[in-house]
């Protein structure tokens, strides 16, 4: 939802703690985005921020490291035409936010300058997606050691061949202020949460790893009993399931991606390649193709940064947008792309609440946030039901993909092969390879589980890593090739 309370509050929280402490106010925000105006820049913007992030580990039953940090910093941009200049500090004195304001509105090589009057404030709309809660003080010190014991104590309970628990838990507090050359002025107050299980379980010479865990916009307290249980068993399961794998088969074949997590693949393989800042420049596969086919009927993908507390929700994007539900193809076809407000522009379209950068000492882009597909009409049994012989993959690690090209190549962690509609036996080793577009016009079944990640998924792109959230449901996809070790 929208309100203008929580939005003055947020306001008020990042005035007092990135302004007010250094002695700024906004008429110097002003000042500052009036001296890149006068030398005729298309676009500039100034983006603070304060970030308080705290993490804990444990290993081989001792937490051994702990950690505390504190960042702040002001990024200042200019934009003329497709350049961007921009320049960052961790200082933010008026001095050093306007010697960076004289440094990037330089990029429109003019000589002449004029006066300009940067237009009234405006308080930017944003939704209240998350409390402002800070978690790393949601618990005290002693009660996230205890937490992470639990952890240990539940895992070595479950099974006797369980030799190794690994545990980390991290927490995040972060303020943002955004004043834009158009008067637009906006704040964010945004937590973050996340529990890692990591668990090897040993029979005979032969060790295998489980891993589970998940978060989202909440405090600590959100690992409650029942949910850190749920972690330990699923870590565990993953790692006893793995003692028993087989050497996966290799060819094309039939395969079957389960729901939640393995949406990775759809993150990766599709849904860079929908981001504007590639179609605009002509290099995504996806270049062009407004209003055509790009996927079966019935795949229908949505990027939506609106669903509370998940871990890749913003109230307002990292450019002071409302983020909103984008739907990016709808029964197969292709509606939109995600957008910043540079590609925007460049583009001729709305921005779409996508311009997300990883820090203040980064410039912003076009990135997901939550990017998944709608379920269908049928069953998980149905599907699996259906594989004559085939993959049912319901995990992935690591995986590369090229976004000019599409093609792909993800690693199966837990997989079963399946011959006659039952699951055989476990397999490892499965790399899944493809190209994604292509895939998508492969689709042949769709569950009706759509189920998000756990909240663990953070994206990279260009070198810059923003915390995200994939999904899909259970997904029958014909004709992929399938690397394995048998």
């Amino acid at each position: 939802m929208i309100s203008r309370e929580p939005t003055l509050a947020r306001l008020a929280t990042a005035h007092d703690t990135l302004l007010a402490p250094h002695g700024l106010t906004e008429t110097h925000l002003r000042r500052a985005l009036g001296d890149m105006l006068a030398t005729g820049v298309d676009d500039a913007d100034l983006y603070f921020q304060y970030t308080r992030a705290e993490g804990w580990s444990l290993e081989e039953g001792i937490v051994k490291s702990g950690s505390f940090s504190i960042d702040q910093g002001v990024g200042v941009r200019a934009i003329s035409g497709e350049k961007t200049a921009f320049a960052y500090s961790d200082d933010l004195s008026w001095t050093a936010l306007r010697d960076a304001a004289l440094a990037v509105r330089t990029i429109t090589n003019q000589g002449a300058q004029k006066r300009v009057k940067v237009p009234a404030k405006k308080i930017a709309k944003a939704r209240a997606l998350y409390s402002a809660t800070d978690p790393t003080q949601s618990l005290d010190s002693a009660a996230k050691v205890a937490l992470l014991e639990k952890v240990e104590r539940l895992a070595k309970a479950r099974d006797p061949r369980v030799v190794q628990v690994m545990a980390s838990l991290g927490s995040e507090y972060e303020v943002v202020l955004v004043a834009r050359a158009n008067g637009l002025m906006a704040a964010d107050v945004r937590p973050l949460s996340r529990l890692s299980v990591t668990v090897i379980a040993k029979q005979g010479e032969r060790r295998e790893m489980g891993s589970a865990g998940g978060g989202g916009r909440l405090g600590l307290d959100m690992f409650d009993d029942a949910l850190v249980a749920q972690y330990v068993e699923e870590a565990v399961q993953a790692a006893l399931t793995n003692l028993d794998a087989r050497p996966a088969p290799a060819g094309e074949m039939t395969v079957v991606l389960g729901s939640g997590w393995p949406g990775i693949l759809l993150h990766e393989a599709v849904g860079h390649g929908l981001e504007g800042d590639f179609n605009r420049k002509g290099s995504s596969a996806f270049s062009g193709k407004i209003g055509k086919r790009v996927a079966a009927k019935g795949v229908t993908v949505l990027d939506d940064g609106t669903i509370a507390d998940r871990r890749g929700s913003l109230n307002i994007d990292d450019e002071g947008q409302a983020t909103q539900r984008n739907v990016l193809i709808e029964d197969g076809i292709l509606r939109g792309y995600m957008q910043d407000s540079m590609n925007a522009r460049l583009m001729g379209v709305a921005p779409t609440g996508n311009g997300r950068r990883e820090s203040y000492a980064h410039v912003p882009m076009p990135r997901m946030t939550n990017t998944y597909m709608l379920g269908g009409d049928k069953t998980p049994e149905e599907i699996v039901a259906s594989i004559d012989k085939g993959l049912y993959a319901t995990n992935f690690g690591g995986g590369q993909v090229d976004i000019t090209s599409g093609k792909f190549v993800f690693s199966a962690s837990q997989a079963w092969w399946v011959e006659k509609g039952r699951l055989m036996y476990p397999v490892k080793g499965a790399t899944i390879v493809g190209n994604g577009p292509d895939a998508l016009t492969r689709v042949s079944m769709i569950a009706n589980d759509m189920r998000l990640d756990s909240g663990v998924g953070t994206c990279g792109k260009e070198g810059q890593s923003v915390p995200v959230g994939v999904g899909q449901p259970t997904l029958r996809v014909d004709g992929l090739t399938v690397g394995g070790t048998a």
